[in-house]
Formats: structure tokens, C-alpha cells, sequence
């Protein structure tokens, strides 16, 4: 009974040694998010996909494509920060709310703010990154210019200009020349995006969203950051191109844009 007693305790610590240690509070928003807590609901709901140790090797993971997020690399594909810097804890925050379209990772909205912050905050507990890099400020993105014909028209030129097309396609269908050779930073074909379908994008919805996406890359995958390439109306014209090739979008009418 000794013997076994003295197993259970050395299988116990363990387990428990497999688990982060906790960070302190993190203020996100109106909440302060909480470790502990976040530990509970990330054992509960996350586990299985992004692993014990936070590296995205769950028990789920092997059925998975795309793979889930390694929280270890801290490398994140929704960012509203320049590439290569960890995105704010609200990016994290707004991804569990949105999920992350063309993959298994949904949205968490049916969860309590709070409980998405406490969860964020416990996520931030798997890399060192969190602690040893100082926080980086967001991208100010600046008033969206006039959504006209014109501006379409120099949209369409600057994906050609700057070769949007050897990935996305000359349709924007996820099917340029370059598209079957695409990896992401760990070596695994990835596919890009298909602005075809659907009205919403990876990292959002709004014109904003895209807009940010040209700007901060999309880190872990080819997609660049196209900040010292193109210039802030440049990228708004590229926005109000690529909703062209959005089958399903409905352009907002003068009216509601006014209302706005």
C-alpha cells in the first residue's frame, strides 16, 4: 500500500509539472483575466487540440489540417501588431469571440467575457515570449478612403503589381501558379485564401480587418506584411478590389455608409 501510495503521489506531480506555471492577472478590456481559472477551462475545452503542454499536439491534432496553434512558438496568425511581434492579449481575446474561419478553431462566444480573458490569460502561460518581449503597439489604421470604381480599378492594378495573383490566383480562388508549393513556418502545405467564398475573411470580417491583414502579415504562413511596400490608400483600394471577388458580398449602400 506504501509502495502504492508513493506512485500515485509521483504520477500526480507529474501531471501537474506538465502544466505552466500561472502568470499573474491580465487586464484585457473591462476584465481582468485570471490563470487559474483559465487553466480549468482550457482543460476543459482546449486540451484537445493544442495539447497539454500548449504546443498543439492534442490527442485530436493528428485528424486536424490546418494543425492547431502551437501556443509554445507563440506564433500567431491574427495580429493587430507588425510582423514577428506578439499580437496584443485583445487580438487573442477577439479570437476566441471570432474563431478562425477554414479551420477547427471556432468561436467561443458562447463563453462569458471573462471567461475568454481568463482563458487568454492562462494561454500566455505556454511561452516565455510573454515575459521576456516588452508589448508592442497596434497598428493605427487610418480612415477607409471612398469606396468608388476608381479606387477598384487601382486595386485590381496593385494585385497585379504586387504579384497577389501568383497565390491567390487572377479570380482570387486560392489557385495561383505558386499555390501548391505554399508552406507554413513548420514545413506543412498550406493553402491560400479563397476570396470567393464566403464574406468573411481568416482574421475577420470588416474592411478594417483586411486592411490590417496587408499591413501586419499574417505570421507562420508566406503571407507577408505588405507595410513598407504599399501605402495606406493603396491598401484600401486593394480592400475595396478584393470584394469584387467576393461572390456573396453585398457592397453597403451610399445610405448605410453615411449612417455609419
Amino acid at each position: 500500500m506504501r509502495m502504492h501510495s508513493k506512485i500515485s503521489l509521483l504520477i500526480t506531480a507529474a501531471c501537474f509539472a506538465a502544466w505552466p506555471a500561472l502568470a499573474q492577472d491580465l487586464r484585457i478590456d473591462n476584465f481582468i483575466g485570471k490563470a487559474e481559472n483559465g487553466k480549468v477551462l482550457y482543460q476543459r475545452y482546449c486540451v484537445g487540440c493544442h495539447g497539454v503542454h500548449g504546443d498543439g499536439n492534442g490527442e485530436n491534432a493528428q485528424w486536424m489540417d490546418p494543425k492547431p496553434r502551437d501556443f509554445v512558438a507563440a506564433t500567431f496568425k491574427c495580429r493587430s501588431t507588425t510582423t514577428g511581434n506578439l499580437p496584443l492579449s485583445e487580438d487573442l481575446f477577439h479570437t476566441l469571440e471570432r474563431g478562425i474561419v477554414n479551420s477547427y478553431m471556432p468561436s467561443w462566444n458562447p463563453l462569458t467575457k471573462q471567461q475568454r480573458a481568463d482563458l487568454v490569460a492562462y494561454v500566455e502561460t505556454f511561452s516565455p515570449r510573454w515575459k521576456e518581449e516588452p508589448p508592442v503597439a497596434a497598428l493605427v489604421i487610418p480612415a477607409e478612403t471612398p469606396d468608388t470604381p476608381e479606387s477598384r480599378q487601382r486595386g485590381k492594378a496593385l494585385f497585379q503589381k504586387v504579384e497577389c495573383w501568383k497565390c491567390h490566383g487572377q479570380l482570387g480562388r486560392g489557385d495561383g501558379p505558386s499555390a501548391s508549393t505554399l508552406t507554413d513556418s513548420k514545413d506543412r502545405p498550406i493553402v491560400p485564401y479563397d476570396f470567393s467564398v464566403g464574406t468573411r475573411f481568416k482574421c475577420g470580417v470588416t474592411n478594417q480587418d483586411v486592411y490590417r491583414i496587408f499591413m501586419t502579415g499574417v505570421d507562420g504562413t508566406p503571407m507577408p506584411s505588405f507595410a513598407d511596400v504599399i501605402k495606406p490608400d493603396e491598401a484600401w483600394d486593394l480592400v475595396h478590389y478584393l470584394r469584387t471577388l467576393q461572390t456573396n458580398y453585398k457592397r453597403p449602400s451610399a445610405t448605410t455608409v453615411a449612417k455609419k
